[in-house]
């Protein structure tokens, strides 16, 4: 496996939350870690979409998708190595295997598909698409949300994750991971 792409060893249990564009993964992670005291890892992605939007026009092209996996990993193992009892991570690399395969009609780099085979996440929690859609400048599938749920669900069920779908509100989701976390503490 590529090194780039592998996991550092942590005794963290990794959290991961799992799922389309605005379902809140990055405020569930942010508010998870500060509730647990713990670290959270960002959306490499989104900075560096952003960035290549203002400087090109352009949002995400498939030579984009390995810097962006490379970049993800790199936040995760250095997280990893400051994180207590969690790591809540707001995406990881199969994310963006799914987010290739969407955008680049089932392409995807072949080292992500391996990498996807070996990194190990504890839990995962999809999150599901029945809150409201917060539009932004990266954010385009307002009305394939349907569809994209159903891409992450598939890519859970390829290989083989077990998932828990976290629904409701922001605060009924933060319930729904605490009740679940507490058999972790």
């Amino acid at each position: 496996m590529e090194e780039s792409l592998k996991q550092h060893s942590s005794s963290c249990i990794r959290v991961v939350f799992f799922g389309p564009e605005s379902t809140g993964k990055t405020t569930l992670a942010k508010g998870l870690a500060e509730i647990y005291q713990t670290r959270w890892v960002p959306e490499f992605a989104r900075e560096y979409l952003e960035e290549k939007l203002e400087r090109t026009g352009e949002i995400c092209a498939p030579e984009d998708i390995w810097p962006i996996a490379v970049g993800q990993m790199k936040l995760e193992n250095k997280a990893a190595q400051h994180g207590n009892t969690f790591l809540f991570c707001d995406t990881n690399v199969l994310t963006t295997e799914v987010y290739a395969k969407a955008y680049f009609d089932g392409w995807c780099d072949t080292r992500l598909l391996e990498a996807n085979k070996v990194n190990h996440y504890d839990i995962y929690f999809l999150t599901d698409i029945n809150v409201p859609f917060e539009e932004d400048l990266l954010r385009d599938r307002p009305h394939q949300r349907q569809e994209m749920l159903a891409a992450f669900k598939n890519a859970l069920n390829e290989y083989k994750i077990t998932y828990v779908i976290l629904k409701g509100s922001y605060e009924a989701r933060i319930l729904q991971v605490t009740d679940y976390l507490k058999q972790y503490v």
